[in-house]
């Protein structure tokens, strides 16, 4: 009997990784490749100069590598790859790092000669990089000095390890980012108190225990992303978005989705609008005993929930809106839309017109897939290539509790939103049978972006303060699409800009903005403080006569895994 071989098994295994990656991008025919070559075609004297470079530099690294005339040329400072000595101080692995990083460039700067308009140039840009990302030498144990020698110090058992690895996660179906071993929903990551006070086929609605003496009048409910579950804002005690706002006085209702499944197939975005954000809006209204209530909603929460504000019976009940990293104009919507085509909706359209479901695993690839060296191959390499196991990570853990989507209600998303733009063109759409303005939101506003968002980029969350119809309040985080929303005061980490006037573009007003330090979580809470009511003694029980606690939170909900 033939022996196993961890070594040859997972060598194979990691070429299977990076052929699948690929082949989840767009083709090249939609990628632009025919308008490329016609380019270049048109203009050899650009090419010419770029080869000629090329060769040049080309010579100079052989010559370096192998007569040692020049110190070794540096990958990027920002370039985690190759940060170990092992890629500059052994002869070979210096090659490879360098002749990779000069190909890369070579290739880069042909696409960049090329000058092809929107769409093509940018799609085919990202694309290019993403190849690049996927054939990169780390991504390969025998051109990775790390692996070979992790595999020899350890005789092998770190090759073994990741096999093991790779084949739970391919079991899974999808790549663990955290120690799943350290988190759980309900013992240490959503343990805010609070309960079920009200639920519906599509959500259930959370109501927390206060944690003041005396609360505002107006309730805050919170429509969080249906793509993933609502717990980002409540993670652990010292980081909860939930528990922050009680700790000022608020009355705090969430939106907890349930996960798609048997029932949903055929679920619409109006169908979210009305049982996800009106039923659970008019039942906190009747358990707070309040007239108006503050709302906030975050990404795609934020967008339903503005469409859903336009349209709704009553907008005087509604004191204020927060925004949170939320797209209304969606002409730049990032890298994301290199994958978001007439071709690619259509055939959404098509899969899901009898109903039907669409992965909530796909979605987070696809959104992993914008930032490919951070969230997908940097796991590729310390999980499979090094046998590591994932460090214990709360946002990471959440990022991989992924949510399912009816098919119907994902295929409208795509075509309205993202290819049609029609949310920011007044009466264009119709949600729950009545055109949408979002210039009839006449409720002052919060709008917060994110300077490094790879899902909503700031800009076009900025176009939001030109759609709404109330005095805005526009605040820029820094990091990304999650961690500059999570990010509470202490220890004090990040910056937020703000004071730009909002009538004007986007580069005008943060050329204006003024930089604070630390967290943007105060910055609104002295904002909404304004919109709360005055201060009634706090609730001693949760719900109402009519809306009785139905379970304890964080509910059955939440705990329903893809």
């Amino acid at each position: 009997m033939v022996k196993p071989d961890p070594a040859a098994e997972l060598a194979r295994a990691a070429q299977r990784q990076v052929e699948d990656f690929l082949t989840r991008l767009p083709p090249p025919e939609r990628l632009g490749l025919p308008e490329l070559l016609r380019a270049l075609v048109a203009h050899p004297e650009r090419v010419a100069e770029i080869q000629q470079r090329y060769y040049r530099e080309q010579l100079a690294l052989w010559s370096r590598i192998t007569l040692a005339h020049e110190p070794p040329a540096e990958a990027p400072p920002a370039d985690r790859r190759f940060a170990a000595a092992e890629w500059s101080r052994l002869p070979y692995f210096r090659l490879l790092k360098e002749s990779y990083l000069l190909h890369a460039r070579w290739l880069q700067e042909l696409v960049e000669a090329a000058q092809l308009s929107p769409p093509i140039g940018p799609r085919l840009a990202f694309a290019l990089r993403h190849y690049l990302d996927a054939l990169a030498p780390n991504n390969f144990p025998a051109t990775n000095p790390e692996v070979l020698q992790l595999a020899a110090r350890t005789g092998g058992a770190s090759l073994a390890a990741g096999l093991r690895n790779l084949q739970a996660d391919t079991a899974r179906g999808r790549m663990l980012m955290s120690d799943e071993r350290a988190f759980a929903v309900g013992r240490n990551l959503a343990i805010t108190p609070g309960a079920v006070v009200y639920e519906n086929a599509v959500a259930q609605l959370l109501q927390y225990m206060p944690r003041t003496p005396t609360v505002h009048a107006r309730p805050l409910l919170i429509v969080p992303p249906f793509i993933n579950k609502y717990y980002i804002l409540d993670l652990q005690p010292e980081n909860s978005f939930v528990r922050y706002a009680l700790d000022r006085g608020h009355q705090v209702f969430m939106v907890s989705w349930r996960n798609a499944g048997a029932g949903l197939e055929h679920a619409t975005w109006d169908d979210y609008a009305g049982q996800g954000v009106l039923a659970p809006l008019k039942a906190a209204l009747e358990i707070a005993g309040a007239r108006r209530l503050n709302v906030l909603g975050f990404c795609v929460g934020g967008t339903l929930l503005a469409s859903t504000l336009a349209v709704m019976p009553q907008p005087a009940r509604i004191a204020s809106l927060t925004l949170l990293a939320t797209m209304l104009d969606f002409s730049d919507v990032g890298e994301i839309g290199v994958y978001i085509d007439e071709e690619f909706v259509a055939r959404c359209e098509q899969q899901y017109r009898d109903g039907g479901l669409m992965p909530g695993r796909q979605l987070a690839h696809a959104f992993a897939s914008l930032r490919a060296n951070e969230l997908i191959w940097q796991f590729h390499v310390d999980n499979y290539l090094k046998g590591a196991t994932p460090a214990a990570f709360d946002l990471l853990f959440w990022n991989g509790d992924s949510a399912n989507l009816p098919g119907p209600l994902y295929a409208w998303y795509l075509r309205n939103m993202y290819l049609e733009n029609s949310l920011r063109a007044s009466s264009k759409l119709t949600v729950l049978g009545r055109p949408v303005d979002l210039g009839g939101i006449r409720a002052p506003a919060y709008v917060l972006a994110t300077r490094e968002d790879h899902i909503v980029p700031w800009r076009s969350a900025f176009a939001a303060t030109h759609l709404l119809g109330g005095r805005i309040e526009f605040v820029l985080g820094a990091s990304g699409h999650i961690a500059g929303v999570v990010n509470p005061p202490e220890p004090g980490r990040r910056s937020f800009w703000h004071t730009g006037p909002v009538d004007r573009s986007a580069s005008d007003w943060v050329a204006a903005a003024r930089r604070e330090p630390g967290s943007w979580w105060p910055h609104w809470s002295s904002w909404l403080q304004q919109h709360a009511g005055r201060r009634v003694r706090a609730p001693q029980e949760l719900g109402s006569e009519r809306h009785r606690p139905i379970e304890a939170a964080p509910g059955r909900y939440v705990l329903d895994k893809d």
